[in-house]
């Protein structure tokens, strides 16, 4: 008798002890979808700006954010907008970043095009209960004035109408500065990683509050 009640007060101390432990903080999940500029194209994994963002989460108290980079060298807004509803499944996200668009630009596709296929996402993101960020890009001026012009409308277009978080323009501060570009002239630098966060935080730290 006195062996089987220690044994229950045994138990229920342990219960009483697990109970007092704190709860683990739950995780959110930022994805990123994008293309070589956040698949570390030409750069050192762990020098990357989405690195720097994991590392500068981890230092400001916002532990509890996991970053997923779904980034492709090479993926278009056709590409994005096919891989989005399984990504969406698979991690549950509360804050999609799209980065995608250049390599449309690149290649000519027509901004109409462009413009349907990021709305097609940020309806998905919307959709899923999660919120869009979307990362502005520009193409080179050689692509004649019209196209260029066509194509940067673009993003503050569908921020508007979608009412979406925007970041203005990617490269800013970074495609015209010597030593920020790598030899093709559309990749940035491993120098030039720390300032495509920057080009981004003001945007996404206050939703990850």
């Amino acid at each position: 008798m006195h062996t089987a009640l220690v044994y229950v007060r045994s138990i229920l101390f342990l219960m009483a002890m697990l109970l007092a432990l704190p709860a683990a903080a739950s995780q959110n999940t930022l994805l990123i979808l994008g293309d070589s500029l956040s698949a570390a194209y030409g750069v050192p994994s762990e020098t990357a700006w989405v690195q720097l963002l994991r590392d500068r989460l981890d230092n400001n108290g916002l532990a509890d954010w996991e970053v997923v980079n779904a980034s492709i060298s090479g993926e278009t807004t056709d590409g994005g907008a096919r891989r989005l509803p399984e990504l969406i499944e698979e991690n549950d996200p509360e804050v999609v970043i799209i980065e995608l668009g250049g390599n449309d630009g690149l290649r000519g596709f027509p901004p109409n095009v462009i413009e349907s296929n990021l709305a097609s996402m940020i309806k998905q993101i919307q959709a899923s209960g999660a919120r869009a960020v979307l990362v502005g890009m520009q193409i080179p001026p050689n692509y004649g004035e019209r196209y260029t012009q066509m194509f940067a409308d673009i993003y503050p277009k569908l921020s508007d109408r979608y009412d979406t978080d925007l970041v203005p323009f990617f490269l800013d501060g970074i495609y015209n500065q010597d030593g920020l570009m790598q030899d093709d002239g559309i990749h940035p630098t491993e120098e030039a990683q720390h300032k495509l966060l920057e080009n981004v935080w003001p945007v996404i730290r206050p939703i990850l509050k």
